[in-house]
């Protein structure tokens, strides 16, 4: 699939670029690229080197400056061409030898060597055929590059051989390949440039999972793209991601720019000439273009610009997070009346003259929220966003980034999978979903077996949440990676069942069918025995867990603590027990903590948490309850999430310190 979906954006990009007028940037001079009368020349050398990588003898050019000597040292410019160009691409189309001579010959550029080498490291390497099909070649090439190439070239010319003075760039997929290579081996290029690069471009995480590193070792980081690219959203979420992180770079976006050569001679001509030598603090007002969010117009100035959420579907550039968690909505709706924004509050969306509505929202705080689009009264998605089950229904949802923490992020980590099963319930009459996470090497370790997490989601939510919501996977996984949990099985299940032979009103069922003595009952008997026989768990009480959040917190207390000879790990996330106004707390479910000592010794942890931001209410149930649990001396740990309200990121923080403890 990822081959089709790449070959369908590169043919658009292509067909785009065959249909645009020629189309100048303002800071590039007409006849850059053409060769002028009494400008000295550079040399082509055609050579070839033994690639170990590949097993045969490959070709590569290299261009060497005017006035080169072989008793001086240059730094090197490796220049990578796309998917259907060889070693030959760029000499024969983009005239990187004329451009370089006309800016020598104006004294704009460092004196550097050029190598132009065939990005497709496998032994047929000829762009012919179905090019397409040779696209893994690409990826194996950075070996070849590392470690056959670069020593070729520094061993065949004087180069300086350091970080410092290597460059990487490319265009389409070669402007993939740089930003791989060159950002995944900081230790050996401190300047990368990307040329409108295709989807082979990692994710941004994958990318750069150090940002504090790439800012310390990065000289530049040159991204750009043609804004009538089809492939422009590939760039765009690398700068938004480097934005969100901080991390110094030029964006550069070129008006009337296609997926074409004249959009990639334009970037050589700009980019060689910031390469090895300072990179003067008016590079990047010059160059770098953001988006006003006024008028929605590209302009030159620093990149201060809101980012596109990542919760937003793969293109949508809007809604922004701008730099002070303000969110820029805008929505295309020419024929609507009145749209708001319901985000915490209602927000009047005011209509411009193309139909397109347009608000900035008030600072939110960091988190994952649920929003709705209000068009002449009526609640529907944004059609730009992401939708998940919340609110008892499907909802658009915004993810405002915290700063400084990634334990929720994608790391380069080994990962586990969800799996998701099915089962028939003979107490509800029904068929039933679970989703199960199974942790990174599952399926390779046949022998091992696993601790189990119950993991319930909370009310107008369902057995999707953890996953979509709540990032659980990544949370576990980045976990288990750092040795800071214990790998374990993670089963998400409905936190609803109605027994349809029980009267409606037994167990407190409601509107949504919450019967919660029908849920236990489910749990006891059907969902714990169908985990054990389908994984390869460790079914006892000692190695399984049980949390919840909100509603799945008193869930899971009451499932829990009615049935301690199946858990040892109880945890409610702004979720608590029973209180009964001037009852006895021994006598709770069951009497239970009738024997404080026994209870301590046989439930291995105990862990309640609340955002310190939550409703009164809310906060002050779970408050209470941890008051009386530690007034009558039972054993517990008590987390209040600072900041943060009835929402993802007070659950989400819960989880990443309730699955670090468990089952050590």
């Amino acid at each position: 699939m990822k081959s089709i979906t790449f070959t369908a954006c590169f043919v658009l990009g292509l067909l785009l670029s065959s249909v645009h007028a020629q189309n100048l940037e303002k800071s590039v001079p007409v006849g850059f690229d053409v060769a002028k009368a009494g400008v000295a020349q550079g040399k082509i050398d055609s050579l070839v080197y033994e690639s170990k990588t590949v097993g045969t003898s490959r070709k590569v050019l290299v261009y060497t400056p005017p006035g080169y000597s072989k008793s001086k040292k240059y730094p090197v410019l490796y220049l990578l061409h796309g998917i259907g160009g060889d070693e030959k691409e760029w000499y024969n189309q983009g005239k990187p030898q004329v451009i370089l001579d006309n800016l020598y010959a104006e004294k704009k550029v460092e004196p550097m060597i050029v190598v132009l080498p065939n990005g497709r490291a496998m032994k047929d390497d000829r762009a012919v055929g179905n090019v397409y099909g040779k696209a893994a070649a690409f990826a194996t090439f950075e070996q070849d590059l590392l470690n056959d190439l670069i020593p070729f070239i520094e061993k065949k010319y004087p180069v300086l051989s350091d970080q410092e003075h290597r460059a990487i760039a490319g265009l389409s997929m070669g402007g993939g390949q740089s930003l791989n290579f060159g950002l995944g081996n900081l230790d050996k290029f401190a300047w990368v440039g990307g040329f409108s690069s295709a989807p082979n471009t990692k994710s941004p995480q994958e990318l750069l999972p150090d940002a504090e590193k790439a800012k310390a070792k990065l000289k530049l980081l040159w991204i750009s793209c043609g804004d009538k690219d089809g492939l422009i959203s590939n760039s765009k979420r690398t700068h938004d991601y480097m934005v969100a992180n901080q991390v110094p770079h030029i964006y550069h976006v070129i008006p009337g720019g296609y997926h074409d050569f004249n959009v990639w001679k334009q970037n050589l001509y700009m980019f060689s000439q910031l390469i090895f030598k300072p990179v003067p603090p008016s590079a990047f007002s010059e160059y770098n273009t953001v988006e006003t969010a006024a008028q929605g117009a590209s302009v030159q100035g620093p990149s201060l610009q809101g980012i596109p959420a990542s919760t937003n579907n793969s293109g949508s550039q809007y809604p922004q997070i701008l730099p002070d968690n303000k969110v820029l909505f805008r929505i295309k709706a020419p024929e609507a009346t009145k749209v708001q924004i319901d985000l915490g509050k209602k927000y009047d969306m005011v209509k411009e003259g193309d139909g397109t509505w347009v608000v900035t929202t008030d600072p939110i705080v960091v988190g994952f929220h649920y929003y709705s689009l209000l068009i002449d009264g009526v609640a529907v998605c944004d059609p730009s966003s992401q939708t998940f089950y919340g609110m008892g229904r499907m909802a658009s949802g915004i993810e405002i980034p915290e700063k400084g923490v990634d334990y929720s992020s994608v790391k380069n980590v080994a990962h586990g999978q969800v799996r998701q099963i099915r089962y028939y319930s003979d107490i509800t009459k029904s068929w039933r979903r679970a989703f199960v996470y199974t942790p990174a090497g599952y399926d390779t370790n046949l022998s091992e077996r696993y601790p189990v997490l119950y993991l319930q989601h909370g009310s107008g939510e369902d057995e999707t949440g953890w996953v979509n919501q709540g990032k659980m996977d990544l949370i576990l996984d980045n976990l288990i990676a750092e040795g800071k949990a214990k790998p374990m099985i993670v089963v998400m299940d409905k936190g609803y069942a109605v027994n349809p032979d029980a009267p409606r009103n037994q167990g407190g069922q409601g509107a949504r069918g919450m019967q919660n003595n029908t849920l236990e009952q489910v749990f006891i008997k059907e969902i714990i025995p169908t985990v054990d026989k389908q994984f390869r768990t460790i079914a006892d009480r000692d190695h399984r867990a049980m949390a919840g959040l909100s509603m799945g917190g008193f869930q899971t207390f009451q499932i829990t603590l009615s049935n301690l000879d199946k858990f040892a790990y109880i945890a409610g996330f702004s979720g608590a027990g029973q209180m009964q106004q001037g009852g006895d707390f021994s006598k709770l479910y069951n009497g239970v903590w009738s024997d404080v000592n026994a209870f301590n010794k046989k439930v291995k942890l105990m862990y309640l948490s609340i955002g310190t931001a939550e409703p009164e209410r809310m906060y002050q149930t779970v408050n209470n309850f941890h008051k009386e649990l530690e007034k009558a001396g039972i054993k517990h740990v008590y987390y209040e999430s600072p900041g943060t309200a009835h929402e993802w990121l007070s659950w989400r923080r819960s989880l990443n310190q309730f699955a670090s403890m468990i089952f050590k």
